[in-house]
C-alpha cells in the first residue's frame, strides 16, 4: 500500500492513492495491534485495520463519514481538524478501518466515533479527540463520547489525545472484547474510560502505557471483564487543580485483573476493587496516594495469551510525558505533497524464517544508489552483530517488529581500545560502534542498539569509548528507540566537517555516563529519556554532552524530555565542549529546553575539557523543571524569551521534515 498527497480532484474530494498489494514506505501503516487485540479469536487474525485497502486523506465531516462507514477497508488518514455537526456526533465506523491522524494535525472537535454490535478490526491511531462538554460536570444528559463501543472486538486505540468531553473518553460496553489501549493521553474529564454495561464475563482486554491526568472517575472501572491486563500505565492527580480523582484502578463485579509496573501519583484510592472481584498487584509504585490501595484474588498468566515487555514502573512518568499521545511520525505521508514509491521490504529473523538471519545481510542486499525507501524489518531476538549502512545506500529504515522496543535487540562489545581481528590496530572510537550510519535519509525505530563492552572486565585496555549508535549523515530520523552503553553512547555526527548532518531523535531512551551524547551533528532530541548510569566501578558523575559544533552550525537541542537515573545528587553536568582534535574556531552548542531535570544534575550544569571554556561556547538552558533545574547566573545562563523563539525544533531542521521522504 502506497499513499500520498496528490492533486485533489474537487471540492470536498479525499486525496487518494490506491496500490493494494504493495508495501507503505511509511512504517506506521504496517504496524498491527499488541495485547488482547493481537489474539486470534472469533474469526479475526489480530487487529490490523484498514490496511490492504486504499487510503484516503480527508479534511471534511463528510469525506471522514462516508469512508468510515463504508462496507470496504480503507486507511483514512484526517489531516485537518473537522468539528462534529451537530455537537456531540459519533460517527457509526465500520468494521476493517484504520482512522489515524496525520502528525499531530488529526482533530475531532465536539464529537467521536461508535463502534456497534459485531464491528471488529478497527484501529483509532493518533487522534486528538475533544471538546464535546456542555459545561456540566458528571453530564447526565449528553451521552457523547471520545470513542463508544457496544459489542465490538478487535479494536486498538492508541497514541490518541482525548479530552474535555460531555460524558466519557472511552467506553466499552456490552461484551467489547479482545480491545488494546494503548500510549494514550486521557484527561481533563469527569469520566475517563468505563468497561462493562454486562452480566457477562467473558471480555479481554489490555490497557498499557497510557497518561490517565485529571480525571475524576473511570481510570478504568473494569466490572466484569473476563481477563482485565492493565500494566505500564501513570495515574496522576495534580494538586491545587480544580479536579480530584476519587479513585485509580477499579476492579468490579467478577473481574479478574492483573495490574503490573503502573505509577501512581497523588490519587486518593489509587486501588480499589469488590469483594467479588479480583486484583493482583506487581510492581507498581505508589507515591503521595491516600486511601484504599487493595489486592486479592487469583488472576492469570497475560503471557499466555500474547508476549509483552515491562518498562520498569519508575520510568514510567517519564516514558508517558515524551511518548503519550499524538505523533508527528504516524500517520504522514512518506514524500510530502507527492504519492510515494512503494517501498522494498526485506525480513531478518534469528530462526531463519525471515529472508536473512542477520541485520547486516540485509543491509548488504540494497542496491548501491538506490532512489527508494527499503525497510528491513527485524522480527524480535537478539542479534549479536555490528551494522553499517555505507554512505552509498540512502533510504534505509530498520525497524524492529516487537510490540517493545525492548524485543529487537543489536547488540556488540567493542571498544575504541579493542584489537581489531586482523591485527592492523584498534577501532578506534567511531569505530567501535555497534551500528554505524552512513547514508542519508536513515530511519531507525521501535529497537534498541547496545554496545556491552565491560569495562570492569578490561581495566587494562587502553580506550574505554564504546559507542552503540554512530550516524554520520544528513536527515537521520530515529524515533522510539533504546541506545545504551557506558562511555561514548551516542555519537551524531557529520560525514565531514564541512558537510550538514541533521538527526532528529523522539520517544527514545539515551543511557550512558561519561560523554554519552557527542558529535559535530545538528541534531535535536525531542520527548525522550536520558538515563543517567553509574560507571563501571559503582561512582556516580559524569558529562551528558559533548558537542563538537563548527561555529557556523546548530548543535545540539534537547527538547521535551527527562533526564533520570540511579545515580547520586549533583554528580551530572550536562555537558563540556569537545574542540575535537584542539581546533578553537569550533563554537560546541548544547541548548538544554522545556525539559525535567532529577537532582542528579549539579546546580553549575556546564564545564570545562580540555583546556577549552564552556562560556566561550554555547551552552544555554531555558523553562526546565524538576529538582536538577535552578534559577538564572553566572554558571547557569538561560535564555531569554527572543533568544528562545530563535531555538526551536524547526530552527534545528531547516526546512527537512522527518516524517517525509
Amino acid at each position: 500500500m502506497a499513499w500520498g498527497t496528490g492533486a485533489v480532484a474537487g471540492a470536498g474530494t479525499p486525496e487518494r492513492v490506491v496500490a493494494a498489494g504493495s508495501v507503505s514506505a511509511a512504517g506506521w501503516a504496517d504496524d498491527v495491534a499488541d495485547g488482547f487485540a493481537s489474539v486470534n479469536a472469533l474469526g479475526q487474525n489480530g487487529t490490523y485495520g484498514g490496511r490492504g485497502g486504499p487510503t484516503v486523506t480527508v479534511r471534511t465531516l463528510a469525506d471522514l463519514e462516508r469512508y468510515a462507514t463504508a462496507a470496504e477497508p480503507y486507511v483514512i488518514v484526517v489531516a485537518a481538524a473537522i468539528t462534529m455537526n451537530p455537537k456531540g456526533k459519533e460517527i457509526k465506523v465500520a468494521s476493517d478501518k484504520t482512522i489515524v491522524g496525520s502528525g499531530t494535525s488529526g482533530h475531532i472537535v465536539g464529537g467521536g466515533f461508535f463502534l456497534g454490535q459485531g464491528v471488529h478490526n478497527v484501529i483509532i491511531r493518533n487522534l486528538t479527540i475533544r471538546d464535546s462538554y456542555e459545561g456540566v460536570w458528571n453530564d447526565k444528559d449528553h451521552d457523547w463520547d471520545a470513542i463508544q463501543m457496544d459489542g465490538a472486538h478487535h479494536v486498538w486505540i492508541d497514541h490518541n489525545d482525548l479530552r474535555n468531553m460531555a460524558d466519557g473518553l472511552i467506553d466499552s460496553r456490552k461484551d467489547t472484547t479482545y480491545l488494546t489501549v494503548s500510549w494514550n493521553r486521557l484527561g481533563n474529564n469527569n469520566k475517563t474510560f468505563g468497561i462493562g454495561w454486562t452480566e457477562n464475563v467473558t471480555a479481554e482486554l489490555t490497557v498499557h502505557h497510557n497518561w490517565i491526568r485529571e480525571s475524576e472517575q473511570r481510570n478504568p472501572s473494569t466490572d466484569n471483564v473476563a481477563r482485565a491486563h492493565l500494566y505500564n500505565n501513570y495515574l496522576q492527580d495534580v494538586p491545587g487543580t480544580a479536579i480530584t480523582t476519587s479513585y485509580g484502578n477499579y476492579s468490579r463485579g467478577a473481574t479478574r485483573m492483573l495490574l503490573e509496573n503502573s505509577y501512581f501519583e497523588g490519587l486518593k484510592n489509587p486501588v480499589t476493587r469488590d469483594a467479588t472481584a479480583s486484583v493482583v498487584q506487581r510492581g507498581n509504585v505508589f507515591t503521595g496516594t491516600s486511601g484504599r490501595n487493595e489486592s486479592g484474588g487469583t488472576a492469570f498468566d497475560a503471557r499466555a495469551h500474547y508476549p509483552y515487555t515491562l518498562d520498569a514502573a519508575a520510568d514510567v512518568p517519564a516514558l508517558l510525558r515524551a511518548g503519550a499521545g499524538p505523533r508527528s511520525t504516524i500517520g504522514t505521508a512518506a514524500t510530502a505533497g507527492t504519492a510515494a514509491a512503494a517501498a522494498t521490504t526485506l525480513t531478518v529473523a534469528k530462526d531463519g524464517t525471515g529472508q536473512f538471519t542477520s541485520v547486516q545481510k540485509a543491509v548488504d542486499a540494497v542496491p548501491a544508489g538506490n532512489t527508494s525507501r527499503v525497510v528491513i524489518d527485524v522480527r524480535p531476538g537478539v542479534y549479536r552483530e555490528t551494522v553499517k549502512v555505507p554512505s552509498n545506500k540512502p533510504y534505509v529504515t530498520i525497524q524492529g517488529t516487537g510490540g517493545s522496543r525492548k524485543d529487537t535487540v543489536i547488540t556488540y562489545g567493542n571498544a575504541a581500545g579493542t584489537q581489531k581481528p586482523d591485527g592492523s590496530g584498534t577501532y578506534g572510537t567511531s569505530g567501535s560502534a555497534t551500528v554505524a550510519v552512513e547514508a542519508a535519509d536513515f530511519r531507525a525505530r521501535n529497537l534498541t542498539v547496545r554496545n556491552d563492552f565491560d569495562e570492569a572486565a578490561n581495566q587494562q585496555l587502553s580506550g574505554h569509548q564504546a559507542v552503540a549508535l554512530r550516524t554520520a549523515a544528513d536527515r537521520v530520523a530515529l524515533d522510539g528507540l533504546i541506545v545504551e552503553g557506558d562511555q561514548d553512547t551516542l555519537l551524531l555526527d557529520t560525514p565531514s566537517k564541512s558537510v550538514l548532518g541533521r538527526v532528529h531523535m523522539t520517544n527514545s531512551y539515551i543511557v550512558g555516563n561519561v560523554d554519552f551524547v557527542f558529535g559535530r551533528a545538528t541534531a535535536v532530541i525531542d520527548r525522550s529519556v536520558i538515563t543517567l548510569k553509574k560507571r563501571w566501578n559503582g561512582t556516580s558523575g559524569g558529562y551528558v554532552t559533548a558537542p563538537s559544533t563548527a561555529a557556523d552550525r546548530k548543535g545540539f537541542l534537547i527538547s521535551r524530555s527527562t533526564f533520570n537515573g540511579e545515580v547520586s545528587a549533583g554528580s551530572f553536568h550536562l555537558g563540556r565542549p569537545w574542540h575535537a582534535g584542539g581546533d578553537a574556531a569550533l563554537d560546541p552548542q548544547t541548548t538544554v529546553r522545556d525539559s525535567t531535570l532529577s537532582a542528579a544534575v549539579k546546580q553549575a550544569p556546564w564545564t570545562d575539557m580540555s583546556g577549552f571554556s564552556w562560556k566561550d561556547d554555547r551552552f544555554a538552558e531555558y523553562r526546565n523543571t524538576g529538582p536538577g533545574a535552578g534559577a538564572a547566573g553566572p554558571d547557569r545562563p538561560h535564555l531569554t524569551d527572543a533568544q528562545a523563539a530563535d531555538q526551536e525544533i524547526a530552527d534545528w531542521l531547516a526546512g527537512w521534515d522527518p516524517a517525509a521522504g
